[in-house]
């Protein structure tokens, strides 16, 4: 299985500041699903930026973006997302959300989104350390089942 992280951030495509919730997510998830290989980049909150670099990792299997979620007039990942998929994956953000609900009232200000891009899944998952790291913590025993179904294997 081969993830893509994308790290949306302003100031850490400037070099301003250290992204951390990319990273975590690999952490985590490297943890989690021995078989995996990462890609990663870190692009501004720009739109074009953001796909462009989703439309980059066409190959990949899953798609994990961090940051940009936010009601912030910056905050433009879901917007781009969307753009991108061609089916919404509605429960993946609701369960998303949800989860982090129970760790933040903050939560309910995420705008992230879930689909996919033919079989590519995208997920929009906070900026925040913690947010993305509930976010792969969620995700990662589901992505195995998830991957399966998208290439067309019986479940």
């Amino acid at each position: 299985m081969t993830v893509a992280v994308l790290t949306v951030s302003d100031r850490a495509s400037r070099g301003e500041y250290e992204d951390r919730s990319g990273p975590e997510i690999v952490r985590v998830l490297s943890e989690r699903l021995s078989d995996a290989r990462f890609l990663t980049r870190v692009v501004p909150d720009e739109r074009e930026a953001i796909i462009d670099a989703l439309d980059s990792f066409a190959d990949a299997d899953w798609i994990l973006t961090t940051g940009g979620t936010g009601p912030s007039p910056r905050d433009v990942t879901p917007e781009a997302t969307l753009s991108c998929i061609d089916r919404a994956v509605p429960g993946l953000a609701e369960a998303l959300r949800a989860k982090s609900l129970t760790e933040t009232p903050n939560a309910v200000f995420s705008r992230g989104v879930a689909g996919m891009k033919g079989a590519v899944f995208i997920v929009n998952l906070p900026g925040s350390v913690n947010g993305a790291r509930s976010g792969a913590e969620f995700l990662a025993p589901i992505m195995g089942h998830g991957t399966d179904m998208a290439r067309g294997n019986p479940h």
